[in-house]
């Protein structure tokens, strides 16, 4: 909402440089989760860790509602001789409901199987079939909607779909390098969950000063294409940096592996949103945005739902294969159910535990890989408009290199 209500209320040629304000208050709020989530869940509990946020979201629920111009929102249809009930006529109900659910269900199967319950069991199967079923039908649905909640004529547009999927799969990647992170610095390395938390302190700083930086290089020069290009080759450079890490890697390098990828989000992001909203018209900027967000956190949910069941799935192998000893079934089951319980292992077990950890999370890692060459792909023949074309460039299009 607060990306559409800047769409409302500035002009495209510096609305990069408020995507920018978004990005330093996002990043610092980024790095501040990050550094103290750890501490607080170590110190408070992790029901105490959610509860101490309560007040910040009543303070931001006030601040919403004194300062969203009057002007915008549900004004807008009651100008139009619109009321409420006229609005919610157009909503797409069932895109909504198919939406969630097939996710839902998508998720449930893929985090459940070979992990809780074996990929035969009837809920892991009936879980897939339902979110297959369910996307099926969204697409029909979405496809005779008056206002789709996910409108394909977008998703299927040049240059906008590219970007869309290119954001899409860039947060799957991403989210299964900084989910899976911390749980190598505690089985790995075994450090504690605040410690491992404060390591990702650094990438998302770097993360808020790219974001920041790329706001305002965009107004000053009006040039897109080569921030989503370096972006996405930065964020498959993380991937790979992380994917060769060795046995007994400096802990401070590891870390460093983890802020190529996010340099190229902090990069990517911010042009990507001016680039899709400058491909469309004004009419189509507010869905468009909305469809933007919408998969980068279905995104966000597959990465931790993908990389999950790469992991665990991965995990149950090379416990099963390394861990020996008449004790074995007892060990992978404490590991398995508490990273901390590794501390307590004799020298041998530790030995296997953290060897299979360690080659769990590099398939994970490697799974990534994958996913950032797709990345790459959706953006090398892109073309988009210059903020600032130059006089007598009827187009205005971006002449650089690949583009």
């Amino acid at each position: 909402m607060g990306n559409i209500i800047i769409n409302d209320l500035v002009s495209i040629q510096v609305r990069s440089t408020y995507q920018a304000y978004i990005n330093l208050f996002y990043g610092s709020g980024s790095t501040l989760g990050a550094a103290f989530g750890g501490f607080l869940c170590d110190k408070l509990g992790w029901r105490l860790t959610f509860a101490v946020q309560i007040p910040v979201f009543v303070a931001i629920f006030i601040n919403g509602y004194f300062t969203t111009p009057s002007t915008l929102g549900p004004n807008l249809a009651q100008r139009s001789g619109q009321g409420f009930r006229d609005a919610l006529r157009g909503f797409d109900i069932a895109g909504s409901i198919l939406l969630t659910g097939s996710v839902a269900f998508l998720i449930a199967g893929l985090n459940l199987g070979g992990n809780v319950f074996p990929w035969k069991h009837p809920f892991v199967i009936v879980s897939l079939v339902v979110a297959v079923v369910a996307g099926a039908i969204l697409f029909r649905v979405e496809h005779k909607a008056a206002r789709p909640v996910m409108p394909l004529y977008l998703l299927f547009s040049r240059p906008r779909g590219s970007l869309v999927f290119n954001n899409f799969l860039a947060n799957i990647g991403i989210n299964a390098i900084i989910f899976n992170a911390p749980l190598y610095f505690q089985a790995v390395k075994l450090e504690t969950a605040s410690l491992s938390g404060f390591r990702l302190a650094g990438p998302s700083l770097a993360l808020m000063i790219c974001g920041v930086s790329s706001g305002f290089i965009m107004t000053a020069t009006g040039r897109m294409t080569w921030l989503i290009v370096v972006g996405s080759l930065s964020m498959l450079l993380g991937g790979i940096l992380l994917s060769v890490m060795w046995d007994n890697i400096p802990t401070w390098l590891a870390t460093l592996f983890l802020v190529p990828s996010s340099l190229g989000q902090g990069l990517s992001y911010p042009a990507t949103m001016v680039g899709v909203l400058a491909t469309s018209t004004q009419d189509d900027q507010a869905v468009m945005t909305s469809t933007l967000i919408l998969w980068r956190q279905l995104g966000t949910v597959m990465g931790v739902a993908l990389s999950s069941l790469v992991l665990q799935n991965a995990l149950t192998a090379y416990l099963d294969a390394l861990v020996t000893g008449k004790h074995k079934e007892d060990i992978i089951l404490t590991v398995r159910k508490s990273v901390r319980s590794i501390l307590d292992l004799d020298p041998k077990h530790q030995h296997q535990v953290i060897d299979a950890y360690g080659r769990s999370l590099r398939v994970t890692f490697i799974s990534a890989i994958s996913v950032f060459v797709v990345v790459n792909i959706l953006v090398l023949t892109i073309r988009l408009p210059n903020l600032k074309p130059k006089k007598g460039d009827a187009g205005g299009e971006d002449n650089e290199g690949g583009s």
